[in-house]
């Protein structure tokens, strides 16, 4: 039988660590990142005074967030594909990492789309007087005066869903993606014994979304003394 230390050899832990964390890292920051773009330009639409700007954002968000991410990253995977191929009669490979970006980002989207508007909406409306007084439009507004004023109150839950994002980027294991519990399901087969790395994956997310969580109460403490 064998021992921890011969499960867990450097160059296991070093796979753990280089290769299935930091995709899982860089997969959430990305997701995060798209998702804020999205998240902008939904919370726009859903504020609009356009009743079908008002629809196309209602609907972006009830979509998403109203679908399982399996299923929108399967979606994008396996579907879309077919699709592809049925239009150009060509078979199309999609990469398995940038459809899980473009999934996980989209519906991070949809979920910072509510933060986002929230945090617009949070703004005391005599800001909104006050720039269409001096002359600003709508774009300049929102570019120079509400977006700075709103991401402050929405940082912290902005952290909370990078928290979010790392765990979730273990779906991507399921379209043969390597991340981080793609790592140890690799090591638990070489190993013949799963309960080990499965527990040191838990105990390297458990540490990143500490170190994240940290992170994010000493940004608060920052942002409560400055109001």
């Amino acid at each position: 039988m064998k021992t921890i230390m011969d499960i867990l050899t450097l160059s296991n832990i070093q796979f753990m660590i280089f290769t299935g964390a930091k995709y899982s890292l860089l997969l959430a920051m990305g997701a995060l990142f798209f998702g804020v773009i999205l998240g902008i330009i939904g919370a726009a639409l859903k504020l609009s005074k356009h009743f079908v700007l008002r629809a196309i954002g209602n609907v972006y968000v009830e979509i998403f967030r109203g679908t399982p991410m399996l299923l929108q990253i399967m979606f994008l995977y396996l579907a879309v594909p077919t699709v592809v191929q049925s239009i150009t009669g060509q078979r199309f490979q999609a990469d398995p990492y940038v459809c899980c970006l473009v999934a996980v980002s989209l519906n991070s989207g949809a979920y910072q789309v509510e933060l986002i508007r929230s945090g617009i909406l949070g703004v005391d409306k005599g800001q909104w007087e006050a720039c269409e007084t001096i002359g600003l439009n709508y774009v300049q507004t929102m570019r120079y005066v509400i977006l700075p004023q709103a991401f402050k109150r929405i940082i912290p839950p902005l952290i909370s869903e990078f928290i979010t994002l790392i765990k979730d980027s273990s779906l991507i294991f399921t379209i043969g993606a390597v991340e981080l519990l793609a790592t140890a399901s690799v090591i638990g087969a070489n190993t013949f014994n799963y309960l080990v790395p499965l527990t040191a994956t838990g105990a390297i997310y458990l540490v990143m979304t500490l170190c994240i969580s940290a992170i994010a109460r000493y940004v608060e403490g920052r942002l409560a003394v400055s109001d």
